[in-house]
């Protein structure tokens, strides 16, 4: 049995549950890799310069086991995260750390322990196989994924499944990923493939749009309201163009900071009116490497004021994190809100206190979303209410280059990765809400 027969009972439109759960599943198949053996390979070299292209690889690798509670898709698309150009670059800590510590915690988690890291936190694809006591899905469904595994074996994750004292990232700090032929992922991680996209359309939303839905929308993060002022940095990005649409379609108000023409026209394709190109204005708001420049704060939050009708900040959108949240901070309003997750342009964040303890601002930290959250944030994919920001998609072999391009900021919005999926365009199963909305799933390929 080989991967091409089970993307011959993909694309066949008479194939039945029946028939995929009949399908042998084959011994092995191509997955992108990091190598244990190579996580010293760019000591010394500054972050900027060390190469993805060179970590990555595209090996053939054993099928794994499939224990319960679990489900096999073979992918036909996933696309690239930040995660994997930390992942490739080994940064901030080599992932194979979080792989060790995930195998001693049990017999069927000894499988995650690898010399080599297969990657990824997406997936759009088809369950091959489900493990004992699933009964939700079943081989055939198309599905996407949430990248959120979790054990639940605590009282501390009911609540919010996030807290989970074993909660990880798949495809990060798990193995068997989604830049894959096939993936192993938690059933509990499996939601509907919104039936209007294609795979390469369908996989692109997955982490960061329910990553930015907690973050902005839920009330465990900044629980945004109807009327709200939100800046969002990297308004066109992976993660902030999802922050954007999500401002637009609750009623807030999006004050999205971009860092060219280019990427402010996106946003005002997105709906957005209230736009500041921090490179065109020349914020600088750091004097040097150690010391940050309160005027350039003000400045900001005096243009920031201009857009408003002069009102301040009631939410942060934050991510690039050492370099902006001084400002960030500085510019929220009394009693406002800071979210905060990633920090792209460092962890080390440094801002003045008196600006948040003397006006009572929040800093919440955030970070991906958890079942329930993931689901929302997919279902509203589904309905067309938000849309996919892929713009531009890549071949599994081509997938060092598409972790360059995120690494150097070459890309918009999010970049695709072809898994099994032979060609673009394939899995669309509905024509009419497609057309409804194909202006706007296209909006970031036609830039």
């Amino acid at each position: 049995m080989t991967v091409k027969d089970i993307l011959a009972a993909i694309q066949s439109t008479d194939s039945t549950s029946e028939d995929f759960a009949a399908l042998p599943l084959p011994e092995s198949y191509r997955a992108i890799t990091v190598h244990k053996d190579e996580t010293e390979m760019f000591a010394g070299l500054a972050t900027r310069d060390k190469d993805p292209r060179k970590s990555i690889h595209l090996d053939e690798v054993p099928l794994p086991e499939l224990g319960p509670g679990e489900a096999l898709v073979a992918v036909m698309a996933s696309s690239v995260n930040y995660n994997s150009v930390w992942t490739s670059i080994f940064e901030p800590l080599s992932t194979f750390g979080f792989l060790e510590r995930y195998g001693r915690t049990s017999e069927l988690a000894k499988r995650h322990d690898l010399p080599y890291h297969i990657i990824g936190s997406d997936l759009a694809g088809v369950v091959l196989r489900t493990g004992p006591g699933v009964n939700a899905w079943h081989p055939g469904d198309e599905v996407v994924a949430h990248c959120l595994s979790v054990e639940l074996e605590s009282s501390d994750g009911h609540n919010d499944t996030m807290l989970d004292p074993e909660q990880r990232i798949w495809g990060f700090e798990t193995n068997f990923g989604g830049l894959a032929e096939i993936a192993l992922v938690k059933s509990n991680q499996l939601m509907p493939k919104p039936d209007h996209l294609s795979w390469e359309e369908a996989a692109a939303p997955g982490l960061v749009n329910s990553t930015a839905y907690r973050q902005l929308v839920s009330r465990n993060g900044a629980g945004m309201k109807q009327g709200d002022n939100v800046l969002i940095w990297g308004a066109s990005g992976g993660l902030g163009s999802y922050a954007t649409q999500f401002a637009l379609a609750g009623g807030a108000n999006p004050i999205c900071v971009v860092s060219s023409e280019q990427k402010a026209q996106i946003c005002r394709s997105m709906g957005a009116e209230a736009i500041i190109d921090r490179n065109a204005e020349d914020y600088k708001f750091w004097k040097d490497e150690h010391t940050q420049d309160p005027k350039e704060w003000k400045r900001f939050g005096k243009r920031i004021r201009e857009l408003t009708g002069g009102e301040d900040i009631d939410i942060v959108f934050e991510h690039p994190g050492r370099e902006t949240f001084g400002a960030s901070v500085y510019v929220t309003r009394k009693g406002g809100t800071i979210t905060t997750c990633a920090s792209t342009s460092g962890y080390m964040h440094e801002y003045d206190n008196r600006y948040l303890w003397m006006s009572l601002k929040r800093i919440i930290g955030s970070h991906f979303a958890n079942y329930r959250e993931a689901w929302e944030a997919n279902r509203l994919i589904a309905k067309g209410k938000i849309h996919p920001t892929l713009s531009k998609v890549y071949s599994l072999q081509d997938t060092g280059q598409a972790a360059y391009d995120v690494h150097r900021n070459l890309h918009q919005g999010k970049v695709g990765v072809l898994c099994m999926a032979p060609e673009e365009g394939l899995g669309v199963r509905d024509q009419e809400k497609r057309a409804k909305h194909i202006d706007a799933i296209n909006r970031f390929r036609n830039i």
